[in-house]
Protein backbone atom coordinates (compact mmCIF):
# COMPACT_ATOMS: atom_id res chain seq x y z
CA UNK A 1 0.00 0.00 0.00
CA UNK A 2 2.08 3.28 -1.26
CA UNK A 3 1.74 6.32 1.05
CA UNK A 4 -0.51 9.33 0.41
CA UNK A 5 0.88 11.91 -1.87
CA UNK A 6 0.57 14.55 0.68
CA UNK A 7 1.84 12.20 3.48
CA UNK A 8 5.96 12.42 3.83
CA UNK A 9 7.70 9.51 6.03
CA UNK A 10 8.50 12.43 8.70
CA UNK A 11 4.38 13.48 9.01
CA UNK A 12 3.74 10.19 9.71
CA UNK A 13 6.48 9.43 12.26
CA UNK A 14 5.69 12.73 14.08
CA UNK A 15 3.71 11.50 16.84
CA UNK A 16 6.87 9.35 17.95
CA UNK A 17 9.94 11.52 16.90
CA UNK A 18 11.63 13.58 19.70
CA UNK A 19 10.82 11.32 22.62
CA UNK A 20 11.58 7.96 24.38
CA UNK A 21 9.07 5.76 24.05
CA UNK A 22 8.49 1.81 25.92
CA UNK A 23 7.22 -0.23 23.31
CA UNK A 24 5.59 -4.05 24.53
CA UNK A 25 5.53 -6.42 21.36
CA UNK A 26 3.50 -10.20 21.54
CA UNK A 27 5.54 -12.74 19.88
CA UNK A 28 2.60 -15.32 18.59
CA UNK A 29 3.82 -18.28 16.68
CA UNK A 30 1.51 -20.83 15.12
CA UNK A 31 2.30 -23.88 12.80
CA UNK A 32 5.86 -22.72 12.00
CA UNK A 33 4.96 -18.92 11.38
CA UNK A 34 4.94 -15.87 13.07
CA UNK A 35 2.61 -13.44 12.90
CA UNK A 36 3.46 -9.71 11.84
CA UNK A 37 2.68 -6.64 11.28
CA UNK A 38 3.63 -4.64 8.45
CA UNK A 39 4.35 -0.90 8.50
CA UNK A 40 4.86 1.94 5.93
CA UNK A 41 6.90 5.04 7.05
CA UNK A 42 9.56 4.26 8.23
CA UNK A 43 11.53 3.19 5.23
CA UNK A 44 12.61 5.30 2.18
CA UNK A 45 10.63 4.52 -0.77
CA UNK A 46 7.54 3.01 1.27
CA UNK A 47 9.20 0.16 1.66
CA UNK A 48 7.89 -2.11 4.54
CA UNK A 49 8.64 -2.73 7.81
CA UNK A 50 7.92 -5.90 9.21
CA UNK A 51 7.59 -6.33 13.26
CA UNK A 52 5.66 -8.48 16.05
CA UNK A 53 2.42 -6.41 16.95
CA UNK A 54 2.96 -4.05 19.59
CA UNK A 55 3.01 -0.29 20.75
CA UNK A 56 3.51 2.27 23.15
CA UNK A 57 3.13 1.63 27.25
CA UNK A 58 0.32 4.28 28.64
CA UNK A 59 1.23 5.69 31.72
CA UNK A 60 -1.23 4.13 34.18
CA UNK A 61 -1.73 0.71 32.22
CA UNK A 62 0.34 -2.13 33.73
CA UNK A 63 2.78 -3.91 30.77
CA UNK A 64 0.82 -6.61 30.21
CA UNK A 65 -2.49 -4.94 29.79
CA UNK A 66 -0.72 -2.54 27.42
CA UNK A 67 0.38 -5.97 25.68
CA UNK A 68 -3.21 -7.04 25.39
CA UNK A 69 -4.48 -3.45 24.00
CA UNK A 70 -1.73 -3.32 21.27
CA UNK A 71 -2.73 -6.70 19.99
CA UNK A 72 -6.44 -6.38 19.91
CA UNK A 73 -5.86 -2.96 18.03
CA UNK A 74 -3.60 -4.41 15.79
CA UNK A 75 -4.49 -7.57 15.00
CA UNK A 76 -8.36 -8.23 16.14
CA UNK A 77 -7.03 -10.71 18.64
CA UNK A 78 -7.27 -11.57 22.21
CA UNK A 79 -4.12 -13.11 24.09
CA UNK A 80 -2.70 -14.45 27.14
CA UNK A 81 0.77 -12.87 27.72
CA UNK A 82 3.13 -15.70 28.71
CA UNK A 83 6.91 -14.82 29.64
CA UNK A 84 9.28 -12.12 29.27
CA UNK A 85 11.98 -13.38 26.20
CA UNK A 86 13.30 -10.22 25.00
CA UNK A 87 14.63 -6.06 25.73
CA UNK A 88 15.77 -4.57 22.78
CA UNK A 89 17.02 -1.24 22.58
CA UNK A 90 16.21 1.19 19.16
CA UNK A 91 17.60 4.47 18.34
CA UNK A 92 17.64 6.70 15.22
CA UNK A 93 18.00 9.56 14.76
CA UNK A 94 14.39 11.23 15.25
CA UNK A 95 13.08 7.44 17.13
CA UNK A 96 13.81 6.10 20.22
CA UNK A 97 12.85 2.87 22.26
CA UNK A 98 13.34 0.73 24.98
CA UNK A 99 11.13 -2.95 23.35
CA UNK A 100 10.05 -5.66 25.80
CA UNK A 101 9.16 -8.56 24.07
CA UNK A 102 6.77 -11.59 25.76
CA UNK A 103 5.42 -14.58 24.55
CA UNK A 104 1.58 -14.64 23.69
CA UNK A 105 -0.94 -17.46 22.75
CA UNK A 106 -4.47 -17.16 21.67
CA UNK A 107 -7.52 -16.71 23.79
CA UNK A 108 -9.39 -18.23 21.11
CA UNK A 109 -7.13 -21.08 19.33
CA UNK A 110 -9.78 -20.77 16.48
CA UNK A 111 -9.49 -16.79 16.19
CA UNK A 112 -7.72 -15.76 12.53
CA UNK A 113 -5.97 -12.10 12.57
CA UNK A 114 -7.47 -8.89 11.21
CA UNK A 115 -5.52 -5.77 9.86
CA UNK A 116 -6.31 -2.97 13.00
CA UNK A 117 -5.69 0.52 12.97
CA UNK A 118 -3.15 3.13 15.02
CA UNK A 119 -5.85 4.96 17.78
CA UNK A 120 -3.08 7.51 16.86
CA UNK A 121 -3.23 7.99 13.57
CA UNK A 122 -6.39 9.52 11.21
CA UNK A 123 -7.71 7.04 8.97
CA UNK A 124 -5.77 8.11 5.78
CA UNK A 125 -2.53 7.82 8.30
CA UNK A 126 -2.51 4.79 9.30
CA UNK A 127 1.41 3.30 9.82
CA UNK A 128 0.10 -0.44 9.75
CA UNK A 129 -1.09 -2.44 6.12
CA UNK A 130 -1.01 -5.44 6.90
CA UNK A 131 -0.98 -8.61 9.21
CA UNK A 132 0.21 -11.99 8.37
CA UNK A 133 1.54 -15.52 9.52
CA UNK A 134 5.11 -15.35 8.06
CA UNK A 135 8.05 -18.24 8.05
CA UNK A 136 10.67 -17.35 9.02
CA UNK A 137 12.67 -18.19 6.05
CA UNK A 138 10.39 -15.69 4.48
CA UNK A 139 12.38 -13.15 6.25
CA UNK A 140 15.71 -14.00 5.35
CA UNK A 141 14.71 -13.44 2.22
CA UNK A 142 14.11 -9.49 2.80
CA UNK A 143 16.39 -6.90 3.07
CA UNK A 144 17.77 -6.52 6.66
CA UNK A 145 16.52 -3.16 6.88
CA UNK A 146 12.57 -4.45 6.29
CA UNK A 147 12.51 -6.75 9.20
CA UNK A 148 12.96 -5.73 12.89
CA UNK A 149 16.48 -6.51 14.45
CA UNK A 150 15.06 -9.20 17.01
CA UNK A 151 13.98 -11.39 14.00
CA UNK A 152 16.71 -10.72 11.04
CA UNK A 153 18.54 -13.65 12.27
CA UNK A 154 16.35 -16.66 13.10
CA UNK A 155 16.21 -19.25 11.24
CA UNK A 156 12.94 -21.46 12.84
CA UNK A 157 10.28 -20.08 14.98
CA UNK A 158 11.93 -21.61 18.38
CA UNK A 159 14.88 -19.26 17.86
CA UNK A 160 12.07 -16.38 19.10
CA UNK A 161 12.51 -18.03 22.61
CA UNK A 162 15.70 -18.27 22.95
CA UNK A 163 15.85 -14.93 25.43
CA UNK A 164 18.08 -12.12 24.60
CA UNK A 165 18.95 -8.58 25.27
CA UNK A 166 20.19 -6.20 22.80
CA UNK A 167 21.63 -2.60 23.92
CA UNK A 168 22.47 -0.04 21.03
CA UNK A 169 26.45 0.07 20.98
Amino acid sequence: MAAPDSLSNSKLLEAYSGRVRVRVCGLLVQEGKLLLTSHRGLLPDDAPFWSPPGGGWQFGETIQNCLLREFQEETGLAVIVGRFLHLHEYQSADLQALELFFEVTLSDPAATPQLGLDPEHTADAQLLTEVAFVEPQQLLRLPASQVHPMLRQIISPDDVFIPQIRFKQ
